[in-house]
């Protein structure tokens, strides 16, 4: 199974402090061939570590790089990602159920490569048809 960490999971475990943290961190560099970070996550998590720098992020955007570095499935968004993700924008649209485009594009990106999604937002993404999800908290 492959694990797809959605940018609150990613920046609940920067956040967490002493053995919680180190676990976390020590979990994802260990299964580093088994988690993923979708490319619109990582500029989700980029984006809050840059916009307003601090020392703390600073060291988070650290961390956060040796994360990324090490996570083996980093793949680009191909066209079928882009096509799930009008699919379930569609089928949302039709529901009245509509979310956030950046969560259809990492639903869609898990749904194409049979990914487990890692969120705390599991409310709005249980909306969506054969999403796996997962949340560590």
């Amino acid at each position: 199974m492959i694990y797809a960490l959605d940018s609150n999971t990613i920046s609940n475990i920067l956040r967490n402090e002493g053995e919680t943290r180190n676990n976390y961190t020590h979990e994802i560099i260990e299964l580093g061939n088994r988690c993923a970070i979708p490319f619109m996550v990582m500029h989700e998590v980029k984006r809050w570590l840059i916009y307003k720098p601090t020392k703390t992020t600073k060291v988070y955007n650290n961390e956060f790089d040796i994360w990324f570095s090490s996570v083996k499935h980093r793949a680009e968004m191909p066209i079928k990602v882009w096509e799930k993700a009008t699919e379930i924008y569609i089928t949302l649209k039709a529901k009245g159920q509509l979310i956030g485009n950046a969560d259809i594009l990492i639903a869609s990106y898990c749904l194409v490569n049979d990914y487990t999604l890692v969120t705390r937002n599991t409310k709005d993404f249980v909306r969506i048809d054969g999403l796996k999800c997962v949340n560590w908290y």
